[in-house]
């Protein structure tokens, strides 16, 4: 319903329970979003303008407003609270205590005792997390159609790892294909069985 909003901070609110909330003035009108803790590190100062990515949540006793600095950000949170026992609070609290990226590459890589350093998730919740979106994340790499040439991209075993979670971190398979063309070039890494040596030399290549 709303994708986004860009307007000026006009106050931030961090509550005794551990929430955040960002007053986001648009238009002469205050929308009060709650948002990860650590999105308060990129935001600019208080009476400046921001561009926030938002997820309405519609209960029978509460509408909420979430923020997030980025779509993707905004993307997996949905993902998350898709997931049978995963609330909002605890799709935020992931997402804080982990951050994007390795978020999802402890998801794609089913590394649940990564999962479990978020406060409130146990060893079972972590399971049915890396379950079902592994998955999910999966469907949308097939769905996105990538094509990397022979010999270009990582070896078999750790491509569909790669993908995944640089599809997840808001790439789009065109510039997915690109990097990974490009980084593999080199000889050490074209040679390197690593999925995160590759996603990382993939995101600095993209981030030129």
């Amino acid at each position: 319903m709303i994708g986004y909003l860009k307007g000026t901070i006009a106050y931030i609110l961090k509550s005794s329970s551990n929430r955040t909330t960002l007053t986001l003035e648009v238009n002469q009108v205050g929308y009060d979003l709650q948002i990860v803790p650590r999105l308060l590190q990129q935001l600019p100062d208080i009476g400046e303008e921001t561009q926030i990515f938002t997820h309405l949540a519609v209960r029978e006793d509460q509408v909420t407003l979430f923020g997030f600095g980025s779509a993707a950000e905004r993307d997996l949170f949905r993902q998350l609270v898709s997931v049978s026992g995963i609330g909002p609070q605890l799709g935020l609290a992931l997402l804080d205590t982990l951050g994007l990226q390795d978020l999802v590459q402890a998801i794609v890589s089913g590394n649940t005792r990564l999962l479990s350093r978020t406060p409130g998730v146990g060893a079972k919740t972590a399971e049915r997390i890396a379950l079902e979106l592994k998955t999910k994340l999966a469907e949308w790499r097939q769905q996105s159609g990538l094509t990397i040439a022979p010999g270009a991209g990582p070896t078999v075993n750790i491509q569909e790892d790669v993908e995944m979670t640089l599809l997840a971190l808001g790439y789009t398979d065109k510039e997915i294909t690109q990097a990974l063309q490009a980084v593999g070039q080199n000889t050490a890494l074209s040679k390197s069985d690593d999925a995160e040596a590759w996603i990382r030399q993939a995101i600095a290549w993209l981030s030129q």
